[in-house]
């Protein structure tokens, strides 16, 4: 059975501009390093879920999950898929949306975000940086 899309094909042109949106937001802040725009939730829903699309697109495979509870989870990069009987890869990185949507769109680092604890990343490859920014 194949895993559900984290965004629908339909819903690629709301969230490209619902990510767009985000970033314009997040750098109006007064300090975009901890940009957290009051946004509509749907429009942060469909940014977080179109970004993570985008990863997806860039580094395929079945060896790191990448979570933003609630709006979404991948499978990224090659490496050994899900044990059949768990269902969750051996790498497991979860973010918050507003830390994941400051990576995917450059505004912070990977370091930075590790450095500060807002990164939990269980496994060998617990570091997204040469993936991000997405574009």
């Amino acid at each position: 059975m194949d895993a559900m899309p984290v965004i629908l094909d339909k819903d690629l042109t709301r969230g490209r501009s619902a990510f767009e949106q985000w970033k314009e937001a997040a750098r109006m802040e007064h300090d975009p390093r901890t940009a957290d725009p009051a946004l509509p939730r749907p429009v942060k829903a469909m940014a977080v879920r179109f970004s993570l699309h985008l990863l997806e697109q860039k580094a395929p495979g079945p060896g790191v999950e990448v979570r933003v509870a609630p709006w979404g989870a991948v499978k990224i990069l090659d490496g050994p898929a899900s044990d059949p009987h768990n269902l969750t890869p051996p790498d497991v990185i979860e973010l918050d949306p507003d830390v994941w949507l400051r990576l995917a769109s450059g505004i912070t680092s990977w370091a930075e975000e590790k450095e500060a604890g807002h990164i939990t990343a269980v496994g060998e490859r617990d570091d997204l940086s040469d993936l991000l920014p997405l574009y």
